[in-house]
């Protein structure tokens, strides 16, 4: 057609946007920039004023000795040395971190997978299951959840006189200090839902046709899941893996409400975030408060920067070659 370029004849007339004909095509470009960049704005300026300016300046405050009412005094690295050397309540915290994120997370991801496979199975009622398994992961971080998780496991609680039944003499597992982590532990377990949902929709996507040739190959039960499910399950098992670990890292709620706010008993629920809390809005002591804060950063980028440099030995994906 007289007047038309190859380009324009080819794409059908009612494609055709009016207000574009004849425009360059790299000056529609960089109208569609601009137009992205306005949306774009309230973004832009939420991040930087709420959350990357908030930043910077705890950064800044991790290097002063402030406690919110005399101007900031430039101290260096001396909280981090502090931090380092100096501190036995951070090493103590530390390591009761470390316990539950140890215990708390492979578990709940086994828990996670364990119903998830059974909820994937054809059978009456499976939808209603799932939400009722989902539902503890939208309430149990609340305070609410854990006040009355501390009523169940206190002395004289149900779960305290099922446990006399079997001869456990817990004395109330949240004022017993053999058994406290192991009442955070389960609080954290009971909150399975989230990871056991993106768990079922991995499962929807393995192809039968594996377990198939397996089932030919006459691998039973147990062989088809190491054999065919892990494998193809990796790299959702690697995503939980990482979100699961910083959130335990991260634990706090749980940790406060259970031991009213004291970390006990003797200490074995006094998590690294709960020292973090006292020393900022306790003793308000900002900088120091805000040194801890960075290190658990860095700790948490370091363990994930572990994760992903050793994932390569054991998360497969579809299509890659090993």
């Amino acid at each position: 057609m007289a007047g038309t370029t190859t380009t324009e004849a080819a794409i059908p007339a009612a494609r055709r946007d009016p207000h574009t004909r004849g425009v360059a095509p790299g000056k529609r470009r960089r109208g569609s920039d601009r137009a992205a960049y306005v949306f774009l704005t309230p973004w832009m300026i939420g991040a930087g004023l709420l959350t990357l300016a908030p930043m910077f300046y705890s950064l800044f405050m991790s290097f002063t000795d402030y406690n919110l009412f005399d101007t900031p005094n430039w101290i260096g690295l001396e909280n981090y040395r502090r931090i380092l050397f100096d501190d036995p309540q951070v090493r103590d915290s530390v390591l009761v971190t470390l316990q539950y994120v140890l215990i708390a997370t492979p578990l709940k991801l086994a828990v996670a997978l364990g119903v998830a496979l059974l909820l994937h199975t054809k059978r009456r009622g499976r939808n209603f299951y799932r939400a009722a398994f989902y539902l503890p992961s939208l309430i149990g971080a609340s305070v609410g959840a854990a006040i009355v998780w501390r009523l169940l496991f206190s002395t004289g609680s149900v779960v305290d006189r099922a446990a006399g039944i079997f001869g456990l003499d817990t004395g109330g597992w949240v004022s017993n200090p053999d058994w406290s982590m192991m009442s955070l532990v389960a609080l954290s377990v009971w909150q399975f839902g989230a990871p056991m949902v993106i768990f079922l929709a991995a499962l929807q996507q393995i192809p039968r046709d594996l377990y198939e040739a397996a089932e030919v190959d006459g691998a039973g039960p147990v062989r088809r899941f190491v054999s065919v499910t892990v494998p193809m399950l990796s790299p959702v098992i690697f995503f939980n893996l990482v979100l699961e670990m910083v959130h335990a890292f991260q634990m706090f709620n749980s940790a406060f409400v259970l031991s009213n706010g004291t970390g006990g008993p003797a200490g074995s629920t006094y998590v690294y975030s709960m020292y973090l809390y006292e020393l900022g809005f306790n003793d308000f002591r900002m900088g120091y408060a805000a040194a801890l804060t960075w290190v658990l950063l860095i700790v948490i980028g370091v363990v994930t920067a572990v994760l992903f440099k050793t994932s390569g030995r054991w998360v497969h994906y579809a299509g890659e070659e090993k």
